[in-house]
């Protein structure tokens, strides 16, 4: 490769593109085409594919051609549409595809969705590669590779994850073209696209792009510009701006959330608790992926999910090894090293997700696979590689792996139980069925090089042998996870469109508990429910669960000891999965050895769909007063067993609450001094005199029910209720929606103040006799952020005219120089 690069140019026209695609396409058919009609017209896979990435293209389609674009009451207990899904599938193009079909077809799409994704991730890293290679057939192979690597099918689990995949090459291409073809403008857009795509994984690729261009600045591979340094920040920054309608929002939405707020720390932002990491990252890119949430080789690396795959077909890291033993130095190389640096100390791997260290992941993996395939073709065409050598030591490295993590003995845990088993994978027969894999791809490569190297027809073979191991190992991998889903059979048979099958009038109207079904069910049928599989929720969830004492991380699952929940979030109906165990010891069995509910004051409704139905005779309709009132400090007393019954006698109001509204809670500083003061211990409160038990739960909720609203209502923006307060004096109305910013509320016309309550949820204040009251919500930043892109897109656009003009002048120049120049010369 020459040091400066400033003169090379895209290899392969647009008929590379096409090849590409068309291969990849064929290709991705083969593979998912099969399980398609295998499940009639689906694709399922298993676990987050089948309860989350489902469910959300339908969900989130169904809403979009209803026009409901912001509060969003069909998912938790209600969360902004927009902070909530923009990570997952809003800034997506293939989601957009599917808004012209009907909604009950969109479960349909997934696999032609999926199997179009693999064929642009293919295009876009040859759009990228074709800058680097002599022949378009390596960028071909070189696109193929990216796609089909371990990565990218590890992470079928993950839908929403091949977006940032296609992106990331095409913003590579766009900076080189800044740099080597001065083409302005065009990475401007394409940090704009990548952001809006998917801003989490954004800001991986940003830390990367930095990295990139300083590795090129400083190896001498491009020359260090101020003007043109000025330039490329400028673009960067109004491409970023561009995006803040979508991303303002998103952050807004998700600050607070517990998932995102913890930095590395001490000893484990060096090194990572579990050394079995370490083999996993390095056995990653050796052996084909495993399935997300059954790690073979490394069963305790505490790593399921966290997407740390990387092989790539038939070349494993061969081609990598034999570009790293090449004599030249260049910034690929410097790169490579550097990545995997980073890849092996936790404080450098949590820069790849803004510093957050509160669970490990490798998501950025596809970057360093896209290096390696770089590399990897790279030394194909390098007539210097020594792919003898490069065979040997990648031979060495699976073989060695296979043998020591196959073999290796594993004691017992009593002290003369000698040994219990050959070896430490966790499946004994996957575990060889991977290593087969790998070996018989090295074996197919040997056969290939032996064979054709430096002859005709050696890329077409290659080309052809890397997809049949990828096709071969893919089919291994997804086919395992079809079999094995455990939630396949249950959506198909009665949740899937079958919501119309549940003859229950006010379905609809209620929240209901999905505790032990399939997750997401509610969302399938389109109805409220109190369970929820989404982890960008609204952060006010997350700090009401947290005071009740649940841990509500990536899923809201309150169980059956925390049943006062469903008489405060108006909980109607509970289903119960026929089709799960019905043995009273287990946990998911709704009704225990006698024959009752394992949460007081259910019963039994009807069965219907595959569900036992069951009816809350606790339940209180949405919106209702309370009579009591205590300050956090005082319901913070209450024992954490209890606080689901406790949220039920009396509101939880701040102290400065309790004093703006003292008319109607009665505070008094003199009766709070010692609570306040220097003697809380001593404080008598309220709470300290609650009893629990279904019985107490069975009389606040009829003084609920008594204080109640008449009607409850969403509407497209919001929600309206009417209360008939019969006290004869105000009070606060409560309603268990999650507290937003964005929301204004009127009673009888008349703008009120909203208050959070109850650590996460809504109420106003209401007067004497019959109140319409209305919630109105508008996304928080929503309006700042499109006056800032549309600001954005005016500097891109005076930018766009200043360079073409400014270019056009320097041309101009440039052509009267040589011209005058060249007379002078013939005149001399």
């Amino acid at each position: 490769m020459t040091r400066r690069l400033n003169r090379l140019k895209p290899h392969g026209g647009k008929s590379c593109l096409l090849l590409t695609f068309l291969i990849a396409l064929l290709s991705a058919a083969v593979l998912f085409v099969p399980f398609i009609i295998y499940n009639g017209g689906v694709f399922y896979y298993y676990g987050d594919f089948n309860v989350q990435e489902i469910p959300f293209y339908q969900e989130m389609h169904y809403l979009v051609r209803s026009g409901s674009l912001g509060w969003n009451h069909l998912t938790d207990l209600g969360t902004d549409n927009l902070a909530s899904y923009s990570f997952y599938l809003l800034g997506s193009p293939f989601f957009w595809m599917t808004i012209p079909f009907p909604n009950e077809i969109v479960p349909n799409l997934i696999g032609p969705l999926l199997i179009l994704k693999f064929a642009c991730a293919a295009t876009a890293a040859c759009v990228y590669l074709r800058r680097y290679v002599r022949s378009g057939s390596m960028a071909v192979l070189g696109g193929l590779l990216y796609a089909f690597s371990g990565f990218s099918v590890y992470n079928v689990f993950f839908f929403h994850f091949h977006e940032p995949m296609i992106m990331f090459p095409l913003l590579l291409a766009a900076l080189d073209a800044f740099l080597y073809e001065k083409r302005r403008g065009i990475f401007a857009v394409a940090v704009f696209a990548a952001c809006v795509v998917n801003y989490y994984f954004f800001v991986g690729q940003a830390l990367f792009v930095l990295m990139y261009y300083l590795v090129l600045m400083f190896t001498g591979t491009c020359r260090f510009r101020v003007r043109e340094f000025l330039l490329l920040a400028c673009e960067t920054l109004i491409g970023f701006a561009a995006t803040a309608f979508i991303l303002l929002p998103s952050v807004l939405g998700l600050m607070g959330n517990p998932r995102l707020d913890a930095l590395p720390n001490g000893w484990g932002a060096l090194v990572y608790g579990m050394p079995q990491k370490y083999w996993l990252i390095i056995l990653s890119f050796l052996f084909p992926a495993d399935l997300p949430a059954m790690p073979v080789f490394t069963p305790d690396s505490n790593c399921k999910w966290a997407s740390v795959a990387g092989w790539l077909p038939l070349f494993g890291v061969t081609g990598v090894i034999a570009y790293l033993q090449l004599r030249r130095r260049d910034w690929l190389k410097k790169l490579m090293v550097l990545l995997m640096l980073f890849a092996m100390v936790p404080v450098l791997n949590s820069m790849f997700q803004l510093m957050n260290s509160s669970i490990y992941y490798a998501r950025w993996f596809y970057m360093p696979v896209l290096m390696f395939v770089l590399a990897s073709v790279r030394a194909v065409e390098d007539r210097e590689a020594d792919w003898g050598r490069a065979i040997i030591w990648s031979t060495g490295l699976t073989f060695g792996a296979a043998v020591l993590i196959g073999v290796m003995p594993q004691m017992g845990e009593e002290a003369d139980s000698g040994i219990e088993q050959i070896g430490v994978q966790s499946d004994f027969e996957l575990f060889w069925l991977y290593v087969l894999t790998a070996m018989l791809s090295l074996l197919a490569f040997v056969l290939i090089y032996k064979k054709l190297w430096r002859r005709r027809g050696f890329s077409a073979v290659t080309i052809a042998a890397a997809m049949g191991v990828a096709l071969v190992s893919s089919l291994l991998i997804i086919g395992h996870g079809v079999v094995i889903s455990g939630s396949t059979d249950s959506i198909k048979a009665h949740i899937i469109n079958a919501r119309d099958k549940i003859k229950i009038d006010d379905l609809e109207d209620v929240r209901s508990d999905f505790y032990e079904a399939i997750d997401n069910t509610a969302m399938f049928w389109r109805v409220q429910s109190i369970n929820c599989f989404q982890s960008s929720v609204s952060t006010s969830i997350m700090q009401f669960y947290d005071k009740m004492g649940i841990v509500r991380d990536v899923a809201s699952r309150p169980d059956f000891t925390a049943y006062g929940l469903r008489t405060l979030l108006s909980c109607k109906y509970y289903f119960d999965d026929m089709l799960d165990s019905n043995d009273p010891a287990e946990d998911e069995c709704f009704t225990n050895e006698e024959g009752e509910t394992k949460m007081p004051g259910w019963h039994l409704l009807k069965s219907c769909n595959d569900f036992d139905i069951y009816e809350n005779e606790n339940y209180v309709p949405m919106g209702f007063a309370y009579t009591s009132y205590l300050t956090q400090e005082e319901f913070e007393r209450v024992k954490a067993i209890h606080r689901s019954e406790a949220i039920n006698y009396a509101m939880v109001l701040t102290r400065e609450q309790m004093k703006r509204y003292a008319d109607i809670t009665g505070y008094d500083d003199e009766a709070y001094e010692k609570l306040y003061g220097g003697d809380p211990i001593s404080f008598r409160s309220e709470a300290d005199s609650y009893t629990y038990g279904g019985a107490q739960l069975q009389a606040h909720a009829e003084k609920l029910r008594q204080n109640a609203c008449e009607y409850f209502g969403y509407t497209d923006t919001g929600f309206r209720a009417v209360f008939d307060n019969k006290t004869g004096k105000d009070t606060l109305l409560f309603f268990s929606v999650p507290y937003s910013d964005g929301f204004t509320a009127a009673v009888n016309g008349r703008a009120t103040p909203v208050e959070k309550v109850n650590y996460g949820f809504m109420a106003v204040r209401v007067p004497a006799g019959k109140s319409k009251i209305v919630f109105s919500y508008e996304t928080p930043g929503f309006k700042l952020g499109t006056l800032i892109s549309l600001c954005a897109a005016g500097a891109f656009a005076v930018y766009a005219v200043l360079t073409v003009v400014l270019g056009r002048k320097r041309q101009s120049k440039k052509g009267r120089y040589n011209k005058d120049n060249h007379y002078n010369v013939t005149a001399g």
